[in-house]
């Protein structure tokens, strides 16, 4: 840490002695509901000596302004019959453009100068959207401390949400399980985007997605719009940016999560095309190459990579070839060890080598045109592909002298699980009058499961016997499609400058079997501004989701070597969602913002044996599951209020204050009222930061993150059925009846960005648990451990997390 000081202390120079530097900020507006060009929209930046620079956009819509100095700037735009746009905090650094896509919204009250107040840091970019949504952008994912640039571990900050395991970035929205969280990029649904993913999971330990290549995006957290369907939990719906289309940019980042390329820049100049390119590799990886010990043999090896190719065409329409994906792979191989170890493994099993690969990709192309000053269409094509491989090998071996002898290494267990999926979406958007909008569309997916599995079992005689392995059976012999159709409509009315109502249908339909078919599912919402400092918001949903494919095709029992898939008729779980909110700015820095939620989950799957299994708990972790017979029978609610405070970025530091109570129950087919596992009852964030400027453009930022959750709730161990098993089995009756103590963890961020000629330096270190706090995050079963058979497995302790970015 002292070391870590000493550097940022020399580097202070540097951003002192720099001359006055300055770039360009440059973009399009649009009207936000019909996504046609605005000409003539006023643009100007206010500098802090008085002077303004300003310009008008021209019949494209586009802007710019030169010679903007380094540094943060807001950036004002307003224009007659429109709401006036403020955007603040905009980061202008000397090596990279600043390219903005602003969409203004007409005002209700016809051709009058309307009052100018500050756009509300945060405010979601879907317009029919009312109540729990949040649009974040890419600064907010480098800026909070602990979220390393990944959207779900930066959305953990937000009130209702928690991370599940400090080794994975699933999240816990209102007391949901992470399984029912979709993803979204330009506007289809993709596979899990995380490396190492397991399937029937939302989450993973490290992304795939790449915050330097999204634009802002919106997150929603219940009662959301028409046009998301399949999720009862939340959303997240992402954008990528385009490329710079008048200058090549490069930017390189070495940290201790991957070493990055990225390029962008013109494919003409001429035709304002452009090209994105981003490439990234396991530096984990890369120092085992360079022989630098990292404290483990089991390096996780990981790379990904995206694209988009983006040409505009007459008319202010657009076509864009955009893809991503990444591999990754981890062997865990305690068969080589020389010795006795009392480690607990959080990724894997101490009696075996682990082998375990996944792969995901997807990639599209997607097509705006608008057709006139009311109207604009968009449609998206996309192949997307997911595969999860793993086999085990069982270790049978003595000990001799202090040393392991292996004796035999007989595999165990082997799957191959992979989902293809072709998708359509599309929709037409047109704006009826200043009032009213109407929005209709489109969302078809083809799924194809391949589902491969195989194990057998040592058997204890009493010990482990090489010679007592079962027989292998078959649990999935899968090879099998089925449509997902989705079509929508969505309503928004603004009755008056104050009041704004929303209202929409959808529809949900599996063609894998006769009940997988919501036929309507409302979605309402409302918000009314009480003055120009508050407003009251109200959201209803019925919403629907269809279950893991791999669960549909699970054996629970085998005959000769078919597997005999008894959930082919699961149908759809369901919730209604109802949420009530109210938000208030204090001050032109601050907002206060509280909402109240209820939600009914019915249809869920539990066992037709009477038992405490739900569905509603599975979907974190690093484990499938394998239920028995499963029927739509199963209800779980939960409720709660959120707390919001929340300072925007102003004077040199910004905090966010989070907290919710909430209660979060089911009952299984034995009819018993339990706590779900993620039913923690309260959780509480608080994130500040601090930045030190020097000659405006360089910077010094010191942040920190506080996290108090209450614990996740087990059950007592079936030691005799564990020691069988030789793996933790939970005994039924009494399930979630014991909480872990709970969470507490604080987070540190220390950065410092600085300025030369064309060319921006940073360099970032993310200090994860400072004081290494031991939080519980399960039990496991290790008969070889000295505190065994069952031991407590802890989330990750002190960890810094560095990285250095050089733009150019």
């Amino acid at each position: 840490m002292k070391k870590l000081l000493l550097f940022l202390i020399l580097l202070l120079p540097l951003g002192l002695a720099a001359q006055t530097l300055t770039q360009t900020i440059r973009g399009t507006v649009v009207d936000s509901e019909s996504k046609f060009p605005l000409i003539g929209v006023s643009v100007s930046v206010s500098l802090e000596d008085g002077a303004i620079i300003g310009t008008v956009t021209e019949v494209d819509g586009t802007f710019r302004l030169e010679e903007v100095p380094v540094g943060r700037q807001t950036v004002n735009l307003t224009y007659l019959g429109y709401e006036p746009a403020i955007l603040n905090n905009i980061i202008v650094s000397s090596a990279r453009e600043v390219i903005l896509d602003v969409e203004m919204e007409e005002s209700v009250a016809e051709l009058q100068e309307v009052t100018v107040v500050a756009q509300r840091d945060g405010e979601v970019r879907n317009e029919m959207a009312t109540v729990s949504a949040r649009q974040f952008s890419v600064e907010e994912t480098d800026r909070y401390a602990g979220s390393r640039g990944d959207p779900g571990r930066m959305a953990s900050n937000f009130a209702g949400v928690q991370g599940a395991d400090d080794s994975r970035n699933d999240i816990v929205i209102r007391g949901n399980s992470p399984q029912g969280v979709l993803w979204r990029l330009e506007g289809v649904n993709i596979p899990n985007p995380n490396h190492f993913a397991i399937p029937g999971t939302g989450g993973g330990p490290v992304t795939i997605l790449n915050n330097k290549y999204l634009a802002n995006s919106d997150f929603f957290t219940g009662a959301f719009p028409a046009e998301f369907g399949n999720s009862v939990a939340g959303v997240f719906d992402l954008r990528m940016r385009n490329g710079n289309n008048e200058k090549h940019e490069f930017s390189g980042q070495l940290g201790f999560l991957g070493t990055e390329l990225l390029a962008e820049g013109p494919i003409s100049k001429e035709n304002k095309s452009s090209y994105l390119l981003s490439y990234r590799y396991s530096t984990l990886q890369l120092f085992t190459f360079m022989g630098i010990d990292v404290g483990t043999d089991a390096i996780p090896q990981y790379q990904d990579a995206a694209f988009r190719l983006n040409f505009p065409t007459k008319k202010g329409g657009n076509i864009a070839f955009w893809g991503l994906g990444g591999i990754s792979d981890i062997n865990i191989v305690l068969s080589e060890a020389e010795a006795p170890d009392t480690t607990t493994l959080i990724f894997g099993s101490n009696d075996r080598d682990q082998y375990f690969g996944s792969t995901m990709g997807v990639a599209g192309v997607t097509w705006t045109q608008p057709t006139n000053e009311n109207t604009y269409i968009k449609v998206t094509g996309s192949a997307s592909y997911q595969k999860v491989d793993a086999y085990h090998d069982y270790i049978f071996r003595h000990v001799e002298d202090g040393q392991f002898v292996v004796d035999s290494l007989p595999q165990i267990l082997g799957y191959s699980f992979a989902e293809t999926k072709y998708s359509l979406y599309g929709f037409v958007n047109h704006k009826i009058n200043r009032r009213q909008t109407l929005k209709a569309g489109l969302n078809v997916d083809y799924i194809g499961m391949n589902y491969l599995d195989s194990v057998r079992v040592v058997t204890l005689n009493p010990e482990p016997d090489p010679a007592a392995l079962t027989d292998w059976r078959i649990r999935w012999d899968a090879n099998e499609g089925a449509i997902l159709l989705q079509p929508y409509i969505n309503w928004k009315y603004k009755a008056s400058e104050r009041l704004t109502l929303t209202a929409g249908l959808t529809s949900l339909y599996f063609s894998i079997n006769n009940n997988s078919f919501s036929p309507i599912e409302p979605r309402v919402g409302m918000s009314y501004d009480l003055d120009e400092a508050s407003k009251l918001s109200f959201g209803y949903g019925l919403h629907s989701q269809i279950l893991p494919g791999y669960l549909y095709y699970y054996g629970y029992e085998t005959v000769g070597d078919d597997p005999q898939e008894h959930n082919l008729n699961l149908g759809l779980q369901k919730s209604h969602h109802l949420v009530l909110g109210y938000e208030r700015l204090l001050g032109k820095s601050f907002r206060l913002k509280a909402e109240t939620y209820y939600q009914y989950l019915f249809d869920i799957p539990v066992e037709v044996e009477s038992s405490s299994f739900s569905l509603l708990n599975s979907g974190s972790g690093f484990s499938r599951f394998f239920p028995d017979t499963l029927t739509n029978t199963g209800t779980g609610r939960n409720y709660g209020v959120e707390l919001t405070l929340e300072k925007f970025f102003s004077d040199g530091y910004y905090f966010l204050i989070t907290g919710s109570v909430f209660d979060s129950k089911y009952e299984g087919s034995d009819g018993v009222l339990r706590n779900t596992v993620f039913n923690g009852r309260y959780a509480f964030n608080g994130l500040f930061s601090k930045e030190f400027t020097f000659n405006k453009g360089s910077a010094l930022n010191i942040g920190a993150k506080v996290t108090y959750t209450g614990g996740r709730w087990y059950g007592p161990v079936d030691l005799d059925e564990s020691q069988k098993q030789l793996e933790i089995i939970w005994e039924d009756e009494g399930a979630f009846t014991q909480q872990f103590p709970a969470y507490f963890r604080v987070d540190a961020k220390l950065s410092y960005r600085w300025n030369r000629p064309k060319v921006t330096h940073e360099f970032a270190v993310d200090f994860v648990n400072v004081f290494d706090r031991e939080n519980i995050l399960t039990l496991t079963f290790a008969p070889e451990h000295p505190q065994g058979p069952i031991v407590e497995e802890y989330q990750l302790g002190f960890l810094p997390i560095f990285f250095y970015k050089l733009d150019f």
